[in-house]
């Protein structure tokens, strides 16, 4: 676990890791009706977790806003590292993989990007130089923002997202299928034809008895194709192989899948089987950076694509972004950019704390996102946030059938 740190780090101890869950509460609550039912919007929860080395060093990083894993961090993680001279990362996930199982893998990413971050800084690089270096300097993004609207405030929504020079735009309809096919033709004439739409459909297997039928999906992926798709995102229930790679069979329309896989395995089955053409990974879930460059290798020699999804703060962009620099646009393809109605009204549901950790995160221009070219990740995380927002129990959304 030590690593080749050298004479340089001998007397570089780690002398603290602090997970911090946060929590920004929406001044009221937000309710989306969709189709049987409604999504209620209470929060927005996130981790921000501090390494501390004993010359009071700091190493930054995202992490999944759970209880759960915060407690994996304070319990299993950390009495095996504090203490130790800081060491080189490059094992780190998978010993603790090694030592705990799979249900540590978002928990010990966490870890991982933190001690990347000191890595960077005590080496004087960016963490990209761990990873082979930058293939790209900009990453293309996705704008997304809102749920279940109407197809007519859809199309207004995509229309302002869209001033921001995104080549498509990620939104959620879930309203019966009529509707939400009148959605997709109407966003699509609200932003011409050089735009893609990303259709995340994740609600079409949570309606309970509205709940869309393998047939009623196959039916708007072929409706839809015609209108500029770039994909199709989760239309099925995760757990569904057999449906997804008959669907992807059909080649109406791109199919996205993965933010709900919980270990590498389940990667490896969704192209194994044939289940998708766009494989969507994030860095707070999929085992920091080791994680998502294990599963971007793997598109890479399965010639497919990936996205990141990324509904998350300004940390968590960042951090995306950096590993997908360090793989060719033909592969990391797309960072999903999402736009919060504190930055412009005409979107959903603010999120001022996403912003407000990172003031200085670059932010996209003309539709690409700039890396920061500092040490570590290259960025400063405002602490400021963690008395501000403290964190508030309970689900952050609520489905009601």
């Amino acid at each position: 676990m030590h690593g080749e740190g050298g004479s340089l780090f001998l007397f570089m101890i780690i002398k603290s890791i602090e997970p911090h869950l946060l929590s920004c509460p929406l001044p009221e609550p937000a309710t989306f009706p969709f189709n049987g039912g409604r999504r209620t919007i209470f929060k927005r929860d996130a981790m921000v977790l501090r390494v501390v080395t004993n010359d009071n060093l700091v190493g930054y990083a995202p992490g999944s806003a759970s209880e759960k894993v915060v407690e994996m961090i304070n319990d299993k993680i950390s009495p095996l590292i504090l203490g130790q001279d800081l060491f080189d990362p490059e094992n780190f996930v998978e010993e603790m993989i090694d030592i705990h199982g799979d249900d540590v893998w978002s928990a010990a990413g966490a870890v991982e990007i933190a001690l990347y971050d000191l890595w960077g800084k005590v080496n004087r690089c960016s963490v990209t130089e761990f990873f082979g270096g930058r293939k790209q300097e900009s990453i293309a993004c996705i704008g997304s923002a809102g749920m279940y609207l109407s197809a007519e405030d859809h199309a207004a929504e995509a229309s302002a997202v869209c001033e921001l020079g995104f080549e498509a735009y990620k939104f959620k309809t879930a309203l019966g299928p009529a509707d939400d096919l009148k959605t997709v033709e109407l966003i699509k004439q609200a932003v011409g034809p050089n735009v893609g739409l990303c259709l995340d459909a994740h609600a079409w297997f949570r309606m309970g008895d509205k709940s869309y039928s393998a047939a009623i999906v196959e039916f708007l992926a072929e409706a839809i194709a015609i209108h500029g798709i770039t994909w199709l995102e989760q239309p099925l229930p995760t757990e569904d192989r057999e449906a997804y790679s008959r669907l992807k069979s059909m080649h109406y329309v791109d199919i996205a899948a993965g933010a709900n896989e919980e270990n590498f395995l389940g990667f490896r089955t969704l192209l194994g089987r044939d289940c998708v053409d766009i494989v969507q990974a994030d860095i707070s879930h999929h085992g920091g950076f080791s994680g998502l460059s294990k599963i971007i290798d793997f598109c890479e020699r399965r010639f497919s694509t990936f996205a990141f999804h990324n509904s998350g703060t300004a940390l968590e962009t960042i951090v995306d972004a950096l590993i997908g620099s360090c793989f060719p646009r033909k592969t990391a393809r797309w960072l999903e950019y999402p736009q919060y109605a504190h930055r412009d009204k005409r979107v959903m549901y603010p999120f001022p704390m996403a912003d407000e950790l990172v003031p200085d995160a670059p932010v996209p221009e003309k539709g690409e996102f700039p890396l920061p070219d500092g040490y570590g990740l290259g960025i400063e995380v405002n602490e400021e946030v963690f008395t501000k927002y403290p964190y508030q129990k309970g689900p952050w959304s609520k489905f009601e059938n």
